[in-house]
């Protein structure tokens, strides 16, 4: 997150504005004053004409998140987002308590990500993206007409700078403690009569930020990351082509977890460092944006590839010795390969009184996985341990293949994914000041999954699972689904402020369990994850003094079928039945509450943020999942904080002609959350406070700066994902972390 300023907070469109109320915006943007740029249409709305809650970071915002690592960070400056951390590195947002936390990547997160109008189609592909951003947009509630599948929860857009003939060029270094080195440099303008391009890199380097007390120091974490985009414009009025390709590169070593069992300090984990392995992972991706005008219509189109390359791997059981025992160690690894192609194609215009939005859209996508579990250092070749994985020897069955122990478990799966979609989104303005929003979406969807799991013995040979004689885990099964989504929103405009209410509904596709496949019900329906869909009604008033500005609203949520890691009851053809964990569903969910937000600016130069939400999300479970519904029903839905608030202030003045002082902070508060939908409270998170600062000079003849920063100056310890195996373990924050820049912009 590299860019420049202090810490603002706005809202943004998330629909299409009428005739009138874009030619309103039209003239605000002459004359100087705010206005924003739609990001799914490029129009321009006033903020305060929006019928619905969404969060601005701006450029100048995101220099408040100076020093971070990751999306996660983003989280701290968002009231009503939260950002679990699986696996260390994989970012799933929560958004009002809605979205599923598993450690799995075919888990897709409520909060659909796009980057530069691409979807990010799992959770494993947002950290790498950013780095020369212009802003990031995060809408509130189901997105399921402009946004479709995988949106139930809202949408998070982030948008890097587009080439232009200013150019914007700068480069940055900086140091930190931990050996923290960081460069980020952007080159670009004209390059000919109407074309531009702009080239942006990124570089960081960190030592491990956690203490390993039983180990090589390096399980606490690595951080090894370089990223490149390039971006080329052709615009000579009329038809329009942007063409950007970015190649990230992550080579890291992952951070252990840390065991519940374990009495360790403040940002301490214990590994005997036979789970510590280099990452290799590589991210890459090519779109191609055109705009063209068609008499009275636009035509908008975006044609893109996104695809990664991962291999990482951890201590899974999060100690060097579980119970005292260290053959009942546990490390696993990651190997993926993921491509996905997508297209989208928009027709829209603008009369008098309303607008009007046609789309399709086709993605395809095709995901490979090999997951590995075993204990001690392994074999690459034969894949044994030198220990056996205590969990390898359950999954054998009735007939084992060998007379040696089970030593490994391997999984491979494959899902190919098409979808397909066509949908529409308009307003009308009833009068002057009332104006009526509505879109439709019709998406199908097609998930063919097939795998098998095997595990390997100690002399090679190597067999299918078949836990409890059901079957070998070999197999595949199809999912083909066909889903209508919308909303609806009224909103009545009075002077600089706005009240609306709308309803808004969204689903988040099923899918695949990644995890180990035990025996054939792997890859039967019961094995399977179904569809969630949420169904929000909001309402809200927004508006704007000569220094104030200030939201409030109102939600209330019906959430069916939630994604949960929890346990599941298989039944057996004799008639019993078997408990597993797993990724399955939920009977139901309701989440409501109120959110404020207040911006005021009482001198030139200085701006107060104010955010905070109120949220009760709890699940309503009746069916007997596991054989006990009691364990669900009435528990808070996993990082979901009854609480949460962000304050920021930013100060600006000329100390001298040339020389401008800047200074911000900013506070982030979540009450208690739990970390999975069982509410038992050693599988919660305290109260979290955390503080981050930033204090620059510039010298603006030069255009060079000077800063420093710190980034949880409170040094909490706090976890931000868990799971459980041999006990409960759970992945911790970074601590107090500080450092400082150098900047030149020419």
């Amino acid at each position: 997150m590299k860019s420049s300023g202090y810490a603002v907070f706005s809202l943004v469109a998330c629909g299409i504005p009428a005739g009138a109320m874009a030619q309103e915006a039209n003239e605000e943007l002459r004359s100087g004053n705010e206005a924003i740029v739609v990001t799914a249409t490029r129009q321009p709305l006033l903020i305060e004409r929006v019928p619905g809650s969404v969060l601005l970071l701006d450029e100048t915002a995101l220099e408040q998140a100076e020093g971070a690592t990751g999306a996660e960070d983003l989280a701290e400056l968002l009231p009503g987002v939260e950002a679990a951390v699986a696996n260390g590195t994989q970012v799933a947002f929560q958004i009002r308590g809605i979205g599923a936390v598993d450690h799995q990547a075919l888990t897709p997160t409520a909060a659909a990500v796009y980057a530069d109008g691409v979807f990010q189609a799992t959770n494993v592909q947002t950290s790498a993206l950013l780095y020369d951003l212009e802003r990031v947009e995060v809408l509130k509630g189901p997105q399921g007409a402009l946004y479709g599948r995988n949106a139930s929860a809202g949408a998070v857009n982030l948008i890097s700078r587009r080439p232009d003939a200013e150019g914007a060029n700068y480069a940055r270094f900086g140091y930190g403690n931990f050996d923290r080195f960081d460069l980020d440099a952007a080159f670009g303008g004209r390059i000919g009569e109407g074309a531009y391009a702009r080239l942006a890199t990124t570089y960081v380097r960190r030592s491990p930020v956690l203490e390993n007390v039983a180990g090589p120091a390096e399980a606490g974490g690595e951080t090894d990351e370089f990223g490149i985009r390039l971006s080329a414009l052709l615009d000579r009025g009329g038809p329009s082509l942007l063409v950007r390709g970015h190649y990230e590169q992550d080579k890291g070593i992952n951070t252990m977890p840390r065991n519940s069992s374990l009495e360790l300090g403040a940002h301490q984990i214990e590994s005997a460092g036979d789970g510590v392995q280099d990452s290799d992972n590589a991210f890459y991706g090519m779109s191609a944006e055109y705009t063209a005008p068609l008499g009275d219509w636009e035509l908008f189109s975006l044609t893109a590839f996104e695809g990664y390359r991962q291999n990482y791997g951890f201590d899974f059981d999060g100690t060097a010795a579980p119970f005292g025992d260290p053959s009942l160690n546990a490390n696993l690894s990651y190997a993926r390969d993921f491509a996905q192609f997508s297209e989208e194609a928009r027709l829209s215009r603008q009369f008098t009184g309303g607008s009007v939005l046609l789309g399709i859209s086709a993605s395809l996508e095709d995901f490979r996985q090999r997951y590995t579990i075993w204990c001690g250092e392994l074999d690459p070749q034969t894949l044994v341990g030198s220990c056996d994985y205590v969990g390898a020897p359950g999954r054998v069955g009735p007939t084992p293949a060998s007379t040696s122990p089970a030593s490994t478990l391997v999984t491979d799966i494959a899902q190919e994914r098409v979808s397909l979609a066509a949908f529409t989104y308009n307003t009308l303005e009833l009068t002057e000041r009332l104006t009526l929003t509505a879109g439709l979406r019709l998406t199908y969807e097609d998930i063919r999954g097939q795998g098998e799991g095997v595990h390997v013995f100690r002399d090679g040979v190597r067999a299918l699972n078949n836990r409890d004689g059901l079957g070998p885990a070999i197999g595949g099964n199809v999912i083909e689904k066909t889903r209508l989504s919308g909303n609806a929103a009224l909103s009545y405009a009075f002077g600089d402020a706005n009240a609306y209410v709308s309803i808004a509904n969204g689903y988040k596709s099923g899918g695949f369990n990644g995890e180990i496949a035990n025996n054939a019900l792997h890859y039967a329906d019961e094995g399977l994850f179904a569809a969630e869909t949420v169904t929000t009604i909001e309402a809200g008033v927004k508006g704007k003094t000569a220094t104030l500005r200030y939201s409030l609203a109102g939600f209330y949520t019906d959430y069916q079928d939630p994604q949960a890691r929890i346990f599941v009851e298989f039944a057996l053809p004799d008639g019993s039945s078997i408990v597993s964990n797993s990724l399955s569903n939920l009977d139901a969910a309701r989440s409501y509450g109120v959110e404020a937000q207040l911006g005021w600016t009482p001198v030139s130069g200085l701006d107060l943020e104010l955010g905070g939400v109120w949220n009760r999300a709890r699940i309503r479970q009746d069916s007997a999942v596991g054989g006990n519904a009691d364990l669900y029903d009435g528990q808070p839905l996993p990082f979901a904080p009854e609480f949460s608030a962000n304050a920021r202030v930013a100060y600006q003045t000329q100390v001298s002609r040339d020389v401008r002082l800047g200074l911000s902070g900013s506070a982030s508060f979540r009450s208690r959350f739990y970390l999975d939908p069982s509410g038992l409270p050693e599988r919660s998170q305290g109260d979290v406070l955390t503080l981050a600062s930033r204090a620059s000079l510039a010298f603006e003849r030069s255009g060079i700066e000077i800063s420093i920063w710190g980034r949880n100056l409170t040094n909490r310890d706090y976890a931000v994902s868990g799971y459980g195996f041999i006990g409960y373990n759970t992945f911790r924050s970074d601590p107090r972390t500080f450092g400082g820049s150098v900047s030149i912009t020419f």
